[in-house]
Order: structure tokens, then sequence, then C-alpha cells
């Protein structure tokens, strides 16, 4: 029997905005180094276990990569690399996930720091391509958005 593969794509770009009240250099040390990111970054849903626990080599060039299982069995993995930092201004990141081995998505995410009166203004820009229906834009928005109000909270 042939499988059915779905080969569809589907673009999307989203922008989230956060205000964190501390300066912009708190808020990009809490991107820079795995034990500054995992508390904040890594959030599993109940009965979801980590095979291969968050770790980044955080310079230009430098790659990321977290594995998951969800309670179902499902697996997740998710690999970045570093294209561009500018110190306690810009993060440029390209991102691929996989759910059962099978590319899921593929994004380019970049994060701006500004440094406003009461603290830092954070635009998160991702752009992504949602690969064969395993992922869809409004799962990933809703997951990044977590991350940010996770990152105020870990930066009060």
């Amino acid at each position: 029997m042939t499988e059915i593969v779905d080969h569809s794509v589907t673009h999307s770009t989203f922008v989230l905005e956060h205000t964190y009240p501390v300066s912009p250099e708190r808020v990009f040390a809490a991107w820079s180094s795995t034990a500054a990111k995992e508390p904040w970054f890594v959030s599993l849903p109940e009965g979801a276990t980590v095979d291969e626990p968050l770790a980044l080599d955080f310079r230009v060039g430098g790659a990321e990569r977290l594995a998951v299982t969800m309670a179902d069995g499902m697996s997740i993995a998710y690999e970045g690399r570093y294209q561009d930092i500018v110190p306690d201004r810009r993060i440029v990141a390209t991102t691929q996930m996989y759910r059962d081995q099978r590319p899921m998505s593929v994004t380019v995410a970049t994060i701006e720091l500004t440094a406003i009166a009461d603290g830092t203004r954070l635009v998160l820009t991702e752009q992504g391509a949602y690969l064969d229906g395993l992922d869809e834009p409004k799962w990933r928005e809703l997951g990044t958005r977590e991350q940010l109000e996770n990152l105020a909270k870990h930066l009060r």
C-alpha cells in the first residue's frame, strides 16, 4: 500500500512585541547561553519528556538543538543556527523543526531589542515555511508568544 503524503507548503510571517522592565543587556543575556535560556524557553506539556536537553553555541554560525517526545509518543526536534548577532541589539536565526523525523517547518526569526524609558522593547519577526500539514503558523505563533511571556516571568 502506498502512503499518501501531503507535500504542501504554507508561508506565513508573524510579529510579536513585548516590553520588559529590564535593560536590553539583561534581555539579550537571557538568549545567550543554555543556562540562561532553558528556564524560559523549554516548557513542556504534561507527559512530555526531554530526549536531548537544550544545547546552544551562541555565536554566528553556532547551533542550537532540543528534542522531546510528547505524551502520545510523537517526537519533536528543533534545530537552529545563528546567522547574525549584534550584542544587546539583534539576533537572527534560522530554524528547522521535525515531527517524527519528518521536516515540519523552516523559519527565519529576528529578535530586535530597543532600549525604552522603562526597559526594553523586543520585536520578534518570524517568517516561515510550514510543511506538509505537520505544522501550522498559528501553532508556532502561540508557542512563541508563550515563550516570550515565560521570559517576562523569568526576568522578574
